[in-house]
């Protein structure tokens, strides 16, 4: 195949790349330039896709004897990825940027144009599988190593998509063996430490990031029983499950810290209350899709059993789901179908804006982004 390998300047999609090329697919290496800030370089393991990254990458491509090209995707990722994190900050959410990229960026404008330029599939280093069933149609599945598993952030993929994703690593048993192998190939990132933290926030300060962006105003500090306990600086500044800088004026009652159950900007209020209401037993989900194929009973409007996760390493948990179709019409033609999931067991400190990934097994069935959790034992405020 011909096949596009997107370099990301790290370890894992050097390798992936090379065994891209030892599988004899007629390989391309390209860096997606998602920042116009030429002069921003890494610190440690924080942040990625700068001027350093490209380099590592166009190393990797000369060392594996491919062409190397650098894209400029910086107008898109900040649209539909650094705008729409702000928005969703701005709605009282707390959104997934790394979901995003991968389906707007590197799953979505750059696979377009992967197949445009005629490009058969594109090549990343995630950590994840791709099975054929028994009719050939693509689902995605968990890696070997589900230490590094990373099929979660890429439960925004559809069947198109997958049909024209490689992922090399699938099998790899372990993150130190594609070091390893990076040596043995002579790669110079075969060290490079993994980045992490949100990439266009290398200093990982989120809030301070968020401040000169968002417009915020004082309001009201409610507990979970609508009674006024303090006030805040702006409700768009707060997530759930947050515990420190509430600075709350009235004490709890058995004396025990207070943590964030909700964030309401439509009336700038933060409600508060015990750690225990932070597990939510029902999760409703917008913005639903599927990676392959949907369950015939869950595209007949059926409950499914499945389990659900809502973190890129976090536990997946046993759990019914159903969907309820959507209506549309000329002036809203989009699906706006719903996903309701229930957890066998509570989890902890859900919040509107994250995704819900579905899995069988080790397939995943698609995803939600979250747009209410609730808490049977909790009172409606």
């Amino acid at each position: 195949m011909r096949v596009l390998a997107a370099m990301s300047g790290g370890v894992d999609s050097a390798v992936a790349a090379a065994r891209a090329v030892e599988a004899g697919h007629d390989v391309v290496g390209v860096h997606l330039a998602l920042s116009r800030m030429p002069g921003t370089l890494r610190t440690g393991s924080r942040g990625c896709c700068t001027i350093e990254d490209s380099n590592d990458a166009w190393r990797a491509c000369d060392k594996l004897g491919i062409p190397f090209y650098v894209w400029d995707f910086s107008e898109r990722f900040k649209a539909d990825v650094v705008d729409d994190f702000v928005a969703e900050y701005a709605a009282g959410r707390t959104p997934n940027p790394c979901m995003r990229c991968n389906e707007r960026i590197k799953f979505a404008a750059l696979l377009e144009k992967a197949l445009a330029l005629g490009f058969d599939a594109v090549c990343t280093g995630h950590y994840a599988k791709i099975i054929r069933d028994a009719d050939g149609n693509p689902e995605l599945h968990r890696a070997a190593d589900w230490a590094k598993d990373q099929s979660y952030v890429l439960g925004v993929l559809t069947r198109e998509q997958l049909e024209h994703c490689l992922f090399p690593l699938a099998d790899t048993p372990s993150k130190a063996e594609v070091r390893a192998e990076a040596e043995r190939r002579g790669l110079s990132v075969a060290k490079k430490p993994d980045s992490h933290d949100i990439c266009f926030i290398s200093d990982g300060d989120t809030r301070g990031w968020l401040a000169d962006k968002i417009e915020l105003t004082q309001g009201d500090i409610l507990d979970e029983t609508g009674q006024k306990v303090g006030e805040h600086g702006g409700a768009n500044a707060f997530t759930v499950g947050q515990r420190r800088g509430l600075r709350l004026g009235r004490p709890a009652a058995d004396g025990k810290p207070r943590f964030v159950l909700e964030v309401r900007p439509k009336d700038n209020t933060v409600v508060v209350g015990p750690e225990q209401l932070l597990a939510v037993d029902e999760i409703r989900g917008i913005r639903l899709s599927w990676a392959g194929l949907p369950l015939p009973e869950a595209a007949a409007g059926e409950e499914f059993a499945c389990t659900a996760q809502v973190r890129a390493h976090g536990e997946a948990l046993p759990a019914t789901a159903r969907v309820a179709p959507g209506t549309s019409s000329e002036a809203a033609p989009a699906d706006d179908a719903e996903l309701f999931v229930t957890l066998e067991a509570p989890l902890r400190g859900v919040a509107p804006g994250q995704t819900v990934v579905l899995y069988r097994g080790s397939r995943v069935l698609g995803q939600a982004t979250i747009d209410a959790a609730r808490s049977l034992a909790r009172p409606a405020v």
